[in-house]
Parts: structure tokens; sequence; C-alpha cells
């Protein structure tokens, strides 16, 4: 009788083992879950700044006049000293597509042609295992800029009718201020590091 006691105690001081790894495999599982949620709400607003940042770039780009520039006003273009026009309007559109809302855009200042955009996500992080993090919503930003496909070679003589010629990837092109190429032809838009 004692072989048969003396089993069956150790059967059940096994249970309450396997009842705390359960526990703390539940745990781990649910603090995994909260960090892949955070990092999908961050993934989601960084697409919206992205998307924003790219559409008041793009706007910006193609609200560009051509025509009537001079050969200075050509060169202060390619040189980045002459910008377009403020295109933050997009990117309100583009953000709240991606569910975000801008909370700033604003003109770089460091001499590219470009904006920064911030975004905030809609959507908080949501109900989590851990503490506060239910109304916290992502706070991202991007840059996005205008650059150059081109370079441009003002022409020799002021007199002359073209203002000079485009360099676009080896193949040169003399300017026709009657037939002036397109901006987005001249210029792309791309994101960039901070």
């Amino acid at each position: 009788m004692r072989g048969a006691d003396r089993c069956g105690r150790e059967t059940g001081q096994a249970s309450p083992l396997y009842v705390f790894m359960v526990a703390s495999l539940l745990f781990l599982a649910l603090a995994f879950f909260a960090v892949g949620q955070a990092g999908a709400t961050r993934n989601g607003a960084q697409s919206a700044a992205d998307a924003a940042a790219l559409a008041a770039a793009k706007e910006s780009r193609d609200r560009l006049v051509l025509g009537g520039l001079d050969i200075p006003g050509w060169s202060d273009l390619f040189d980045g000293d002459l910008v377009g026009e403020d295109g933050c309007g997009a990117s309100h559109a583009y953000a709240a597509r991606n569910g975000a809302t801008v909370e700033g855009c604003y003109a770089l200042a460091d001499g590219r042609w470009g904006f920064t955009v911030t975004v905030r996500s809609r959507k908080p992080v949501g109900d989590t295992i851990l503490p506060g993090t239910e109304g916290e919503h992502a706070v991202v930003t991007a840059t996005a800029v205008v650059v150059p496909r081109c370079a441009f070679e003002p022409a020799d003589d002021e007199d002359s009718p073209s203002p000079g010629s485009l360099d676009c990837e080896d193949s040169v092109l003399d300017l026709d201020p009657k037939d002036l190429p397109d901006v987005a032809d001249l210029f792309e838009v791309r994101l960039a590091e901070d």
C-alpha cells in the first residue's frame, strides 16, 4: 500500500509545475501579440507618412510652371534654388487613405526641394496586456524630395532662343521654349533619409 500511496503523491506534485509552464507560455504569447500589434500600428502609420510625403513632393513638382524661365531661372531650378509651390495640401488626402492624420507638413530648409510630413495613426494600439497602451497612437515622420533627372547646361549666348540644354542620362536635349518637356520627365520624387 505504501508504494501506491507514494506514486499518487508524485503525480500530484507535477501538476503545479505544468500549470506554471502553461501560464508562462500564455503570458509570453500575449506579450508577443502586444508587441506585434504595436509594430503593425507603427508600420501602417509609416506607410501613411511615406505616402503623404511623396504626395506633397509630387504636388509641388507638378505645380511648377517651366514657361517663362530665363537662363538664370533654369540654373536655379536645377541647382535647387528655385522650387515649386507648397504641396502639403495633397499630403492630407494620402494620409487619410492610409488610416492616419497629418500632424505637420513643411518644406525642407536644408537646400533640398522636398517635404517632411508627420502623421498620427487614427487607430490606437488597442487593448493589450501592457497597461496604458490602449490609447496610444503611432506618430511617425517621412521625408520625400524632388531630384533632377538631368543636368542643365546654360546657353553660351543670352540672346539664344534656347535657354540651354539638358543632359539626361547621356542624351542631350536642347530646350525649345515653345515645346518644353513635362516637369515629371525632368524631376523624380523619392523618399529620403531624414
